[in-house]
């Protein structure tokens, strides 16, 4: 097999997830890890293996370097994007695409300008549970969709320090919902509807943040959508999907690290509790997208989630930010 090397950029949470997951693939080789800051970027070279470099251009130009995954915040996508591009090297970039509309759009045009295989890391596409859900849907095996419902709630909130530059609930966390229910759907809301409220923490309204969400999404052909998010859930990482229609319903159901039913005289119908949070809930996801990042680069295919499925879902969540903070539904048109 093939081995690509890989310049990690950034060396923050997302990088502690990519790090050990492309090193542990057969084909991919963790060569060079990025971020200005040195020492937090030897870090994670002691851990994962590589080479800590402080230098942008140094890293594109290190012969060991055949692509670049971006794990680096969200304001600074579009600034990395352009420059790996340029550098002719084959991109993975973390979800949000950016923060801001005008620069998602500014990252398509330069992946025109530069054409190299871009594919964005919206991760939960790549759970196996997800994806028999969706191919469900998409053959008809339910007939016409009615109602796709996404419950996310995450176990604690994040730090402080992370909300402030996350961009806000509905860009830094909803929009994984959002993405999923246009891909399952194959289609994208005309109408957005969104609320949200600070319950857990009165640190995060401060921020002018919520931590409690509640979405409506209607799509062209009539379906309703749902998402619900919280960002304090006492029991776990919640993650459940309902896809109802004409003809019957789906559900991917809450994992844990051991499903066995117990019944005894103090507990009847006891199961271990939930997987923890997002790493341990989609750990096979990340390694399933680096595998088609690497078809992309051996294969010349074009990978599933592209620079398009990223503006469009930041299109939505700007929407529902819109609509929480006036109170009434958006509308959304499609060009």
């Amino acid at each position: 097999m093939k081995k690509i090397g890989i310049a990690l950029l950034g060396s923050g949470r997302m990088a502690q997830v990519y790090g050990p997951k492309i090193n542990a693939h057969p084909g991919l080789n963790l060569a060079v890890v990025f971020n200005p800051n040195l020492e937090s970027a030897q870090a994670i070279v002691n851990q994962y293996g590589g080479k800590a470099l402080g230098d942008l251009d140094a890293t594109l130009a290190n012969p060991n370097v055949d692509a670049v995954l971006i794990a680096t915040p969200a304001n600074t996508h579009l600034e990395y994007v352009l420059a790996s591009a340029k550098a002719g090297k084959p991109t993975f970039c973390e979800k949000p695409l950016d923060q801001s509309l005008e620069r998602a759009e500014q990252c398509i045009e330069v992946l025109k300008t530069y054409p190299v295989p871009f594919m964005l890391g919206f991760n939960r596409r790549f759970d196996p549970d997800i994806i028999a859900l969706q191919k469900a849907v998409r053959s008809g095996e339910l007939g016409q969709l009615s109602f796709l419902m996404s419950t996310s709630r995450e176990p604690f909130p994040p730090p402080l320090s992370y909300l402030q530059s996350s961009g806000g609930y509905f860009v830094d966390a909803t929009i994984h919902d959002i993405d999923l229910m246009c891909w399952i759907s194959g289609e994208r809301p005309i109408e957005v509807f969104a609320t949200g409220s600070c319950l857990t923490d009165p640190a995060i309204g401060k921020l002018g943040d919520c931590d409690t969400a509640m979405t409506t999404l209607k799509m062209p052909s009539g379906c309703l959508v749902h998402i619900n998010n919280s960002r304090q859930c006492s029991y776990g990482f919640d993650q459940r999907i309902e896809a109802f229609g004409e003809k019957g319903m789906l559900q991917t159901t809450n994992q844990r690290d051991e499903n066995l039913i117990r019944w005894d005289e103090s507990k009847t119908d006891a199961k271990a509790p939930l997987k923890h949070f997002f790493l341990e809930r989609y750990d096979a996801s990340f390694s399933n997208e680096l595998d088609e990042f690497y078809q992309a680069i051996t294969e010349a295919r074009t990978p599933s989630c592209t620079v398009q499925d990223g503006r469009d879902a930041l299109a939505i969540a700007l929407a529902c930010i819109r609509s929480h903070q006036t109170g009434v539904a958006v509308k959304l048109n499609w060009i």
